[in-house]
């Protein structure tokens, strides 16, 4: 079931949101996640696959700078936000512990695929185009937002309106795609073309809009509101989100690992854990029923 996405992170909700999240992002090689709590099902676990039941933990990469989805915590190291609390409450179901590392964005994908972690949880959209090279089990959804300067930022609506303009936003993502999509359809209309920058982290395109090299911002909802909320009325939401789009946990193409991914999240689901966590971080207006394999819809 879809719910709107366009007041995640509103209201009290967000203001003890950010209260939590005070410490900020800093950089780290390596983190383990935390707090999320959840009980071992015997069936779910047997399903996991022997070679990563043998060796009991599972790695999972995130960027570590999507606040509050994932960002580094105030020790400076540790990994938090809902995707290691979700990560962490899926290891228990599949009896399973869980370590969270961090990882820039693009390399996660080409990671898994290399064999370097078990699963990717870094607020990735579940698309057609990733779908070629990993598997998905959809937890999520989150539309895009825009943002831009409070005071003289330009009136974003929607794509069309970025003809002229230059976006920041991270490398790899969709909104990176998007944008340059839109490039091109401005440049058919002969209108000017979408200067796109990317950057390593959210939190560089962030810095880089701040400090004037941009003029408009994209990323998903939940970070976008975020970002604006804690520039104490330096920027805003602006224009209309799109989508929603289903967020999806990144998994090795074939490994066996999917299906009991899916059975621990609708477990998670069914028992409320799922919820409480959302509701922890204030993105509980993302929440799905019925999470899916592979459940692209673009």
């Amino acid at each position: 079931v879809k719910r709107p996405t366009t007041a995640l992170l509103g209201g009290l909700a967000l203001v003890a949101l950010i209260a939590v999240l005070a410490g900020g992002c800093g950089g780290s090689n390596s983190t383990s996640s935390s707090t999320a709590a959840a009980t071992a099902d015997p069936t779910i676990s047997a399903a996991v696959p022997a070679a990563i039941r043998s060796k009991g933990t599972l790695t999972v990469a995130s960027d570590g700078a999507y606040a509050p989805n994932e960002f580094i915590g105030a020790d400076g190291k540790t990994v938090e936000g809902v995707d290691p609390d979700l990560a962490t409450a899926l290891g228990d179901v599949m009896g399973l512990r869980v370590k969270v590392v961090v990882a820039t964005f693009d390399g996660i994908i080409p990671g898994l695929a290399a064999g370097r972690y078990d699963l990717g949880m870094s607020s990735f959209t579940d698309n057609r185009e990733r779908e070629k090279v990993v598997d998905f089990v959809t937890y999520y959804e989150a539309a895009t937002a825009f943002y831009v300067k409070a005071d003289g930022g330009p009136a974003i609506n929607g794509l069309a309106d970025l003809c002229g303009h230059t976006v920041l936003t991270q490398r790899g993502t969709t909104q990176a795609a998007d944008a340059t999509t839109q490039s091109a359809a401005c440049k058919k209309a002969g209108k000017p073309g979408v200067t796109v920058r990317v950057f390593p982290d959210t939190n560089a395109a962030n810095l880089a809009l701040t400090s004037g090299r941009g003029d408009v911002g994209m990323s998903d909802l939940p970070p976008a509101g975020y970002f604006v909320q804690k520039s104490n009325g330096q920027f805003k939401l602006v224009g209309q989100p799109y989508g929603p789009f289903p967020y999806g946990i990144a998994i090795p193409k074939g490994n066996g690992m999917a299906q009991p991914l899916l059975d621990a999240m609708k477990l998670l689901i069914a028992n409320g854990t799922y919820t409480k966590i959302l509701t922890k971080w204030g993105v509980q207006d993302g929440a799905i029923t019925d999470p899916k394999i592979n459940a692209a819809i673009s």
